[in-house]
């Protein structure tokens, strides 16, 4: 897939860009080639080959990947929050009817 002039000139202007001759001419080239790299990409055999978990996998076994352990570090905060809504209920939000 490859773009024209035209196409980013339209593109532009959906996403009110001013864009003169010239950004047009490069974003052009950027943006085809990146419809290049990803051609070149789906033109690779991929049957057969496992997902990695981690980009350094295929080349490491036994990596020990680095997450911080899943906790709380806030405190609790609801009820001081809530001392300036209109009206709460068992620390909900409680909001005017708007679709009936």
């Amino acid at each position: 897939m490859s773009l024209t002039l035209s196409d980013v000139t339209r593109i532009a202007k959906l996403a009110q860009l001013e864009m003169s001759e010239a950004q047009s001419a490069t974003a052009l080239e950027q943006l085809n080639g990146i419809f290049a790299l990803a051609e070149q990409m789906q033109a690779v055999d991929t049957d057969g080959v496992a997902p990695l978990s981690h980009p350094l996998a295929a080349h490491m076994n036994n990596i020990a990947l680095r997450l911080r352990d899943d906790v709380a570090n806030e405190p609790n905060r609801r009820d001081a929050y809530q001392t300036v809504a209109p009206k709460t209920q068992d620390g909900l939000y409680l909001v005017p009817k708007v679709i009936d």
